[in-house]
């Protein structure tokens, strides 16, 4: 009797947060400039390119520098970017949640995309990118562009009507915990 109100309570919150998610995804959606559709279809695009440039030119300059910290950050990234894929890959697979347009008929999808919408990959590669270059420079001008960027790779997934709010911020967090995970991973390996 204990796990009843609890129980009650997580499945009343679910219900709340599953119905707000649905009511942002397609307000934003419907309410979109139609012309923008191409510029945040390429944006969103992009995401997986930045995800693979990150690592290459961290490691690139470490080695043109041989700087070792460089070096180092570049093989953090490259870890931290494929363990979001991994994850996001483990993830969409197990959870299965189908997309905002195949839901409801009322999301008209930029492009139709196959798969399911838990968690967005492109917002968690984005955000695996950005928390790369801000750990390897943690500057503010680097700061805000890169999860500039990363935030609005996020937007574009649910303007799309492919992804519910709550998809791009499951992916922004596996995003940015991979590279926390892939920089004490390293640190541990590197101390044996």
């Amino acid at each position: 009797m204990r796990f009843l109100l609890p129980f009650l309570f997580l499945i009343s919150f679910w219900a709340k947060a599953q119905s707000l998610d649905e009511r942002m995804v397609l307000d934003i959606n419907t309410n979109r400039k139609t012309a923008f559709d191409e510029f945040n279809f390429h944006l969103s695009q992009s995401a997986d390119y930045v995800a693979v440039a990150t690592p290459a030119s961290l490691l690139l300059v470490g080695f043109i520098r041989d700087d070792q910290t460089l070096k180092r950050r570049g093989l953090e990234s490259a870890i931290a970017v494929l363990g979001t894929y991994g994850a996001g890959y483990i993830m969409k697979n197990s959870i299965k949640r189908e997309r905002p347009f195949i839901t409801n008929s009322l999301i008209i999808p930029v492009r139709r995309k196959d798969g399911y919408s838990m968690p967005s990959g492109s917002a968690a590669v984005a955000f695996a990118s950005a928390t790369s270059l801000t750990h390897t420079f943690p500057k503010w001008y680097v700061a805000v562009p890169s999860f500039g960027y990363a935030g609005a790779v996020a937007y574009a997934r649910i303007r799309s009507g492919e992804h519910y709010p709550s998809d791009a911020l499951v992916g922004a967090v596996i995003g940015t915990g991979s590279v926390w995970i892939s920089h004490k991973l390293t640190k541990l390996i590197n101390k044996n």
